[in-house]
């Protein structure tokens, strides 16, 4: 039922760890009378797309009816591409399952829910394409300076 993930940039930015989340989440779940079947965690691996073997699993608990509600310490820790988060809604629906977010307080029993959540999934997209963007600036830089990219 809760799904942590954190990536190695995460936790350095951020600090947030995978405990952290996982208590964090426990806690709101024990207060709002939630049964914790499963924590689904996916360590260092980016939310860009669902190829994240936690991941996997967790859709496959949902289509065999085993969860019907998925809780998130922060949406993009589940998702960042606005494709993705469409394919998980309609997955959601078909199996009467739904997604709650701690940190934005979103929850797709709404259609506001649903609204605030496909926006935060954009912006997290578009911080993903803008990174990329820096990243490959700074790399044709180097090069034209001379200077072979790290590897």
């Amino acid at each position: 039922m809760c799904s942590v993930r954190v990536s190695k940039e995460d936790q350095a930015k951020e600090g947030f760890s995978l405990q952290e989340q996982d208590k964090r989440l426990r806690a709101m779940c024990e207060y709002k009378n939630y049964e914790v079947y499963k924590v689904y965690k996916d360590a260092g691996i980016s939310a860009k797309n669902m190829n994240r073997p936690a991941f996997q699993e967790m859709i496959q608990d949902i289509k065999d009816g085993k969860i019907n509600k998925i809780v998130v310490y922060k949406l993009d820790r589940l998702t960042r591409s606005i494709q993705d988060l469409e394919t998980i809604c309609r997955l959601l629906e078909e199996n009467h399952c739904s997604l709650e977010s701690k940190c934005e307080e979103l929850n797709t029993e709404t259609s506001t829910g649903v609204f605030f959540m496909r926006i935060t999934t954009i912006l997290a997209q578009l911080e993903i394409e803008r990174t990329s963007e820096r990243t490959k600036f700074g790399l044709t830089g180097a090069i034209k300076e001379g200077q072979p990219p790290c590897t």
